[in-house]
């Protein structure tokens, strides 16, 4: 289904950031997005791999479904009235949800290796990861029909990080077959969980250089008119801290977000430079949605899969796609790349 708050005339690019447990926020990104239009082409990252695999495994009728069951079921069950409890109350017990899952996994995920943290202490054989991913691979085996993502006339590009070469490898289901171990190695973050090896070679996840792989949809040449929308985990903004909690915060955020700010100001200027050599470069389109998390959500929150913090950032992922949504009609139609971001709060 197309509308016309959605370019038509604009080809329309889906861009999935990474960041674990606050992937929740595509979910409502996608809920806002998918029921107006199709897109062309999804691109992701880590989590946005898992949740483009899930999109594009499945019929248009039955994605959502199957990305609501993919959280619900690696979701942890909450306090009652969790999103009640007063702030610095709610931030001990988002940590803590965070701890349970870095000690002992999260169903449908992960699950604790051996030896895995034993092999700190001496004596104890060593190993290369706290947790063992195999379980993902289950999940997924169970929510994505594998053959018709490989089918799908939507293009679905997912990449993961050559440890030994330091350098990124793209998989595309217009070119290779795309299975469940080249979402593994798209979502294996370093130390917790094992590189996955793939025709020889040993992969991490693609987040620990190019989170929100925004190059792959508008570095060089567009054949038409681009909107892209990409959905990004991490804010650039925040408060000064008071605490190592909030230093684990700051330099977490900061790691990823300013990935994402120089991509965005390295397009621009690359567009802009195409348009001066040859007038007729096609426009684009950015909408950046950002996700920025309640102030109770602190060092750990990627790993805080709590039934609360997965339904508030699905909510927030839908309003600020809407939000988007609204500015879309009056954004600039013939520049090199117009930016829209989701307003801070």
């Amino acid at each position: 289904m197309t509308g016309p708050k959605l370019l038509d005339d604009f080809d329309l690019v889906l861009v999935l950031g990474g960041g674990n447990a606050l992937g929740a926020y595509h979910l409502g990104v996608c809920e806002a997005l998918l029921s107006l239009r199709e897109p062309g082409r999804v691109i992701g990252c880590s989590i946005g791999a898992v949740t483009g695999a899930i999109l594009l495994g499945n019929t248009s009728s039955t994605r959502m479904d199957r990305l609501r069951e993919f959280w619900s079921h690696v979701g942890l069950p909450d306090a009652p009235l969790a999103d009640l409890l007063p702030g610095p109350l709610r931030a001990r017990w988002s940590n803590g949800l965070g701890l349970q899952t870095l000690f002992g996994g999260r169903s449908g995920i992960s699950r604790p290796r051996f030896p895995g943290w034993l092999s700190l202490l001496p004596g104890v054989p060593s190993d290369v990861s706290l947790q063992d991913h195999r379980p993902m691979a289950a999940l997924l085996d169970r929510l994505v029909d594998w053959d018709r993502l490989n089918a799908s006339p939507i293009r679905f590009s997912l990449f993961a990080i050559d440890l030994e070469r330091g350098e990124e490898t793209w998989w595309d289901n217009r070119r290779d077959r795309i299975e469940p171990r080249h979402v593994l190695a798209a979502t294996a973050l370093p130390p917790l969980m094992p590189p996955v090896e793939i025709e020889g070679r040993l992969f991490w996840d693609g987040g620990l250089g190019n989170n929100l792989p925004l190059d792959h949809a508008l570095a060089g040449l567009l054949e038409h008119p681009t909107l892209v929308i990409a959905s990004d985990l991490y804010a650039p903004e925040g408060g000064r801290p008071r605490s190592l909690n909030d230093t684990t915060l700051r330099a977490q955020d900061l790691g990823f977000a300013l990935q994402s700010r120089k991509r965005i100001g390295a397009l621009r200027t690359e567009r802009a430079l195409r348009r001066q050599i040859d007038p007729a470069t096609p426009p684009a389109i950015l909408g950046h949605l950002v996700h920025r998390p309640p102030g109770h959500q602190r060092a750990l929150k990627a790993l805080d899969f709590s039934s609360t913090a997965i339904r508030e950032r699905a909510a927030q992922g839908r309003a600020d796609m809407q939000g988007i949504l609204a500015r879309l009609p009056s954004a600039p139609r013939d520049e090199p790349l117009a930016v829209l971001t989701s307003a801070a709060a």
